[in-house]
Order: C-alpha cells, then structure tokens, then sequence
C-alpha cells in the first residue's frame, strides 16, 4: 500500500457493496499518516457525486481513516461547533489512485451539543436486501456501530476537542506554506 506524505494531496473514492462507484472526493491534504491511519482535510473540496452531480464542501473537515475499524469519520468545523459525520464503511485501502473504501450506507451524526442520531436505516436495509450483504458484514457493521458510539461517548480519537484543534492547527500551518 502506498503511503501519502504530510502535506500531500489525495483522491478519496468511495464505492457501494456492488462496486459501483459512489462518491468521488478530489484533493484532501494528508495530515497524518501511520500503519494502521490516515488523517486529512478537506476544505472546499470538490465532491463528484456517481449521477456526475458536482458540489463543493462548505467548510473545513478533519477526515479520520482506520484500516481496521469499519468506520470513518469527518469532523466538520462550523462556527456553532464541530459537527461529526461518521459512515459505517469498509477499512480503506490506498493505491496509485486513491484513498478507497466500500461506505455501508449507515451513518451517524453527531451535533455540536452532542446529540447522536443513527442515519439511513432504511437505505441499509434496502442495500443489504438488493446488493446481498453476507450476514458477516452485516455483523461486523453493527458491532462497529457500537465501537463508534463507545468512542462519541467518551470523546475517544477523533471525538475529542484536542484532537480537533490538533490537526485543524497543522492544516492551517501546512496551508500557509
């Protein structure tokens, strides 16, 4: 696997359980980098959506990446607060192309004054049913759907203010070189 370096633009490529191409996210800063992580930003990012849609990201997001849990999780400052947006998604893998998971259709948010709402239940059953997730994924997703609120609920990694102050204050030095 190919190792971005700090300060390194990438691509991030997110596809469905069927392989289909789903979302397409182009020039995230690598921030970080280790054996098992990639942390990143995005700030007015273009995002090309599979229907061709185009749009452009509001504000800055903190992108954490982990090759053994089956979430990632994009931390998004907003003058209110940090708001999370965390998808249910494969680990990733990175090649010569781009950052890549498969994303599960699941989502958890997560607002500035701590309120957690689990998205797209109905989007998940519909996908699992059509794309026929085997009963391991489905296992593993909701096992890690746990992982993930232990970590909101104790403000673990990404969750916690440090970490966002942290790496928003490394972008902000990389992005004044």
């Amino acid at each position: 696997m190919r190792v971005p370096k700090e300060g390194e633009f990438i691509t991030i490529q997110s596809y469905k359980h069927d392989g289909n191409l789903h979302r397409i996210w182009r020039d995230t800063m690598v921030l970080k980098t280790s054996e098992h992580s990639l942390i990143g930003v995005n700030d007015h990012t273009l995002v090309i959506e599979s229907d061709g849609r185009r749009w452009v990201t509001r504000e800055p997001a903190i992108v954490y990446f982990h090759n053994k849990f089956w979430f990632n999780v994009i931390a998004m400052i907003r003058d209110n607060g940090v708001s999370y947006y965390c998808n249910l998604a494969s680990p990733f893998l990175i090649d010569k192309e781009a950052l890549k998971y498969i994303d599960y259709d699941l989502d958890i948010k997560v607002f500035p004054d701590g309120e957690k709402r689990l998205l797209d239940v109905d989007e998940y059953e519909a996908h699992r049913r059509k794309m026929n997730y085997p009963p391991e994924i489905d296992f593993i997703l909701k096992e890690n759907v746990k992982i993930l609120v232990d970590w909101i609920n104790h403000g673990k990694g990404p969750f916690s203010p440090e970490y966002i102050e942290l790496w928003y204050g490394r972008y902000r030095q990389l992005s004044r070189k």
